[in-house]
C-alpha cells in the first residue's frame, strides 16, 4: 500500500543495467521529495549490454536529467547517429537510409512525397533520399547539430551510438549522486500482501529485507516480479517476427573514419548490424533459429566483420513480444521484463525510456495507486509496443526477396490487421496513417515504403495541377542547397575530436 500523503513513495528497482539505472536515476532526479529510490542488483547476474544504437529521444532524456552531452559521450565512447542504412531488404543490391529527419517540406497542405511521386512519373526527380539533409550528411560522413531556428538546417535530429556496457555504470554513478541507494545481492524470496497481492518486500540471499510501496522490475528476460510473481502472461509475436537469436561480436575499426549512422544488412536468415563507436565497431547477426544454427551465425559474423575481432561471438536468445500488462498491482515492468522487440530500428532503450516517462507522468501520490493511472499506463505502453512491432514487420514483409525460406515466409505471411490497414492506405492513396502519440511518424514510414520499392498506385491528384518544370526546378534547388549545407559541415570524426577537446579545456 502506498504510504500517507506526507511521506515519499518508497520505490524499489530490481535490476541494474541500462533499464534499471535509467529508471532509478530518472525518478531520483525528477521526483525529488516525492519518492525514495532503492535499487537491488548483483554483479553475479550479467546484463545484456549489446544495444548500442539509439533514437533521437534519448537526447531529450539526457538533457532533462541535466547531463552534459560531451561528458556523456566521452564516458560511453559514443558517436552521433543520423539514421540507419538498410541494405538488401527490398531486393538484393539496393539500399536506402531511414533518416532522423524529413524529406523536403509540405506545400499547401500536400506532403512532399506526393510531389516527389508526381515528378517521378515525369522522370524529373532523383532518389527520395536526395531531398533529405540527414541522408546527405550521413552519406558524406559529416555531422553537426541541427540549427535551433526553423530552417533547412533544423530539419533533422540525431541520436547516439554508444557502448551499452558503459552506459549503465554512467547512469549508476549519476543516480547514486542524486540519492539512489544501491544494494548488492540476489533476491531469493518475494513477500506479498495477503489481501491485495501487492509485493511488499524483497528478501536477499544474506537475509536483508528491502521493503517498498512501488516495485519496478528491471530484471531482464527473467521478469522475476512482473512475469514470475505477478504471473503476467507473455504475448508471443514470433509468428510475425521470427528472429529469436543474435550473435554479437565487437571488432576494431577498419579505417580511421567513423560513419554517423548504423548499417543494417539483410541476410538469408535475418539481418546483421554494424554500429561504429569511438573505440570499436559493433557487429551482430540477428537471425531465426528455425532457419540458421547458432554455429552458422557465429561463423557468418566472423567472416562479415570488417575489422579484427576483439572477442568471440556471443549468442543472445530472446522471444519477441510483450507482457499483457506492464503495470500489475504495484509492480511495473521496464525494459526486457516488460517486452522485447529486436533492435532493427534501435528501439530497445526508447521503449524503456518511454515507460519511465509515462511512470513519472502518472506517478502515484501518497494516497495510493489510482487504477485509472495504471490502466492509462498500460494503454500507452501497449500502443508503443504495437506500433513499433508493426513498423518492424514492415521491413520484412515489404520485400521481393525469394532467395531463402526465411524471406519467403516473411514476404507471404499474414500481418496484423493494424499493419494491413496501414499498407492498404499507402498502396491505394500514398497516405500514411496519422497519429500524435507513439513512435515513427510519416517520414519514417515513407522511407521504408519507398526504400523497399513499395510505391503507391496513386497519390494526391492536386500535385498534377502544378507546372512540372517549376516543381522540378524547386527540387533541383533543394538538392543543391542540401549539398551546400553538407559541404559546410565538419567531418563526423572531426566534430567528435572537437567536442573531446572542448571538454578537456579548463572552464
Amino acid at each position: 500500500m502506498i504510504s500517507g500523503s506526507l511521506n515519499p513513495v518508497r520505490v524499489v528497482v530490481l535490476g541494474g543495467g541500462t533499464a534499471g539505472w535509467m529508471a532509478a536515476a530518472g525518478l531520483a532526479k525528477l521526483l525529488p521529495g516525492l519518492c525514495t529510490v532503492d535499487l537491488v542488483e548483483s554483479e553475479d547476474i550479467g546484463i545484456v549490454g549489446v544495444g548500442e544504437a539509439t533514437l533521437p529521444h534519448i537526447r531529450a532524456y539526457v538533457e532533462r536529467l541535466g547531463i552534459d552531452e560531451a561528458e556523456f559521450m566521452r564516458a560511453t565512447h559514443a558517436t552521433y547517429k543520423l539514421g540507419i542504412d538498410f541494405r538488401d531488404f527490398g531486393r538484393i543490391g539496393e539500399s536506402y537510409i531511414h533518416p532522423f529527419g524529413s524529406f523536403g517540406e509540405e506545400v499547401a497542405g500536400i506532403g512532399f512525397h506526393h510531389f516527389w511521386l508526381e515528378m517521378r512519373q515525369h522522370s524529373l526527380a532523383g532518389e527520395l533520399g536526395d531531398y533529405s539533409l540527414a541522408v546527405a550528411a550521413a552519406r558524406a560522413n559529416r555531422f553537426q547539430p541541427p540549427a535551433a531556428e526553423p530552417s533547412l538546417a533544423s530539419t533533422y535530429g540525431y541520436a547516439y551510438q554508444f557502448d551499452a556496457t558503459l552506459f549503465g555504470p554512467f547512469m549508476r554513478d549519476f543516480g547514486i549522486r542524486h540519492g539512489v541507494t544501491r544494494y548488492e545481492g540476489i533476491v531469493t524470496r518475494v513477500e506479498r500482501d495477503a489481501g491485495s497481492g501487492d509485493v511488499t518486500t524483497l528478501v536477499l540471499k544474506d537475509g536483508r529485507r528491502i521493503e517498498g510501496d512501488l516495485f519496478i522490475d528491471c530484471s531482464g528476460f527473467r521478469s522475476l516480479l512482473l512475469g514470475q510473481e505477478m504471473d503476467e502472461p507473455w504475448e508471443d509475436w514470433t509468428h510475425w517476427l521470427p528472429c529469436d537469436r543474435a550473435a554479437a561480436m565487437p571488432c576494431t575499426h577498419e579505417t580511421g573514419d567513423i560513419r554517423p549512422y548504423t548499417i543494417a544488412t539483410a541476410m538469408p536468415a535475418g539481418w546483421r548490424w554494424q554500429i561504429p563507436l569511438q573505440h570499436r565497431m559493433g557487429n551482430g547477426y540477428v537471425f531465426s533459429s528455425a532457419h540458421l544454427s547458432e554455429d552458422e551465425a557465429c561463423e557468418t559474423i566472423r567472416n562479415a566483420a570488417e575489422g579484427d575481432p576483439l572477442a568471440d561471438p556471443r549468442i543472445l536468445r530472446f522471444r519477441p513480444g510483450r507482457r499483457s500488462r506492464s503495470w500489475s498491482g504495484n509492480v511495473i515492468g521496464v525494459g526486457l521484463s516488460s517486452g522485447f522487440l529486436e533492435p532493427l530500428e534501435s528501439t530497445s532503450i526508447y521503449l524503456a525510456q518511454m515507460a519511465i516517462t509515462y511512470l513519472i507522468e502518472l506517478f502515484p501520490s501518497g494516497g495510493g495507486i489510482d487504477p485509472r493511472d495504471r490502466d492509462e499506463f498500460n494503454r500507452l505502453v501497449d500502443m508503443e509496443y504495437d506500433r513499433v512491432r508493426d513498423f518492424l514487420i514492415l521491413h520484412y514483409h515489404a520485400t521481393t526477396r525469394d532467395d531463402s525460406e526465411f524471406w519467403n515466409h516473411v514476404r507471404t505471411m499474414q500481418v496484423p490487421d493494424s499493419l494491413a490497414d496501414k499498407l492498404q492506405l499507402w498502396r491505394k492513396a500514398g497516405r500514411v496513417e496519422k497519429y500524435s502519440d507513439g513512435l515513427f511518424y510519416d517520414a519514417s514510414w515513407i522511407a521504408v515504403y519507398v526504400g523497399q520499392g513499395m510505391l503507391p498506385e496513386r497519390h494526391d491528384p492536386r500535385t498534377a495541377l502544378a507546372d512540372p518544370e517549376r516543381v522540378a526546378g524547386a527540387l533541383d534547388r533543394l538538392k543543391s542547397t542540401i549539398a551546400e549545407e553538407v559541404t559546410a559541415m565538419p567531418a563526423h570524426l572531426d566534430y567528435l575530436r572537437r567536442e573531446r577537446t572542448r571538454l578537456a579545456e579548463p572552464a
